[in-house]
């Protein structure tokens, strides 16, 4: 009997440590959640600025294109194709 009373004893032992452990890495698994949602919101707002940028960007690019930069020479003059084409598409709904 007093050999079952120790096994016993050494089970709830064990199971404390256990649930100690099991607690313990509970705790560990919600601040890592925390910190991936944190991660997460970082990314989705460098993203944003991400494309905020080249949206910059290209409102730059084509500012030079249409200023004549020498470094933009082919697209300044395909922009100003462009404009004209859309120009002459508003005459022609004009004339209708």
């Amino acid at each position: 009997m007093r050999e079952l009373s120790q096994v016993v004893d050494s089970l709830n032992i064990k199971i404390q440590k256990l649930v100690l452990k099991m607690q313990a890495l509970q705790d560990i698994n919600e601040s890592l959640l925390e910190e991936i949602q944190d991660s997460e919101a970082i990314i989705l707002k460098q993203v944003e600025e991400i494309e905020s940028l080249n949206q910059k960007n290209n409102a730059l690019r084509t500012a030079n294109s249409l200023l004549g930069s020498e470094n933009y020479k082919r697209e300044t003059k395909l922009k100003i194709n462009s404009i004209i084409r859309e120009i002459d598409q508003c005459i022609e709904q004009l004339s209708e």
